[in-house]
């Protein structure tokens, strides 16, 4: 069964109250649905999988990893040949990446459960650490997996785009970003699926 990112009245009408630009556009657009993976595994192979390619090559590819494995887990991902996990649409690197993180989990080296209770920046600290997880691969895993609702990426292309449209920017640097980021906050995460849609024009 899928299921959403979680917020309501509460993130709604606070951003509100903070910004008269996105508030015009929370009123237009209304609640977003983005769904979420709750296991953490299958959810930073997803993040993985999404790196540098687009929203739709990454639900093809994901799709045909569902229809090869089953349900990603460490096992399922280790049990395959990496030729095999190439033959879904990622890079061989991506591939290796992901094997990687999965015999790390089994062997006990990494305890990817343990994650849920840390603060956002140790999360980012701790997955950084892993080959192939970058910050904004990490932050991805922070709002589509725990559903952390403080998270606005400076690293994802989309949320920059959308920042620069909704403001009218020629160019937005980081100290901007930085501005945005605490007048959002404490509900970045949910900022960030309004970014996203007025990036894609809507």
């Amino acid at each position: 069964m899928q299921q959403y990112f979680q917020y309501g009245d509460l993130e709604i009408n606070y951003l509100k109250s903070k910004d008269k630009k996105l508030a015009e556009v929370i009123d237009r657009i209304g609640i977003v649905k983005r769904e979420v993976i709750p296991d953490l595994f299958s959810a930073l192979v997803n993040s993985i999988v999404g790196q540098q390619i687009s929203m739709k090559a990454q639900a093809t590819i994901w799709q045909r990893m569902l229809d090869k494995l089953g349900e990603i887990t460490p096992r399922s991902i280790q049990a395959l040949p990496a030729e095999e996990l190439q033959k879904t649409g990622i890079s061989m690197r991506k591939t290796l990446y992901i094997k990687n993180i999965a015999e790390k989990i089994l062997n006990g080296e990494f305890d990817i459960e343990r994650l849920q209770g840390l603060p956002d920046r140790e999360v980012i600290k701790e997955l950084t650490a892993l080959n192939g997880v970058g910050v904004w691969t990490a932050e991805m895993l922070m709002i589509f997996s725990m559903q952390r609702m403080n998270i606005l990426s400076w690293n994802d292309l989309g949320i920059r785009r959308g920042l620069t449209l909704l403001y009218n920017l020629q160019q937005l640097d980081k100290n901007t970003f930085e501005i945005y980021k605490e007048r959002y906050s404490p509900y970045c995460s949910v900022a960030s699926f309004y970014l996203w849609e007025i990036s894609l024009g809507k």
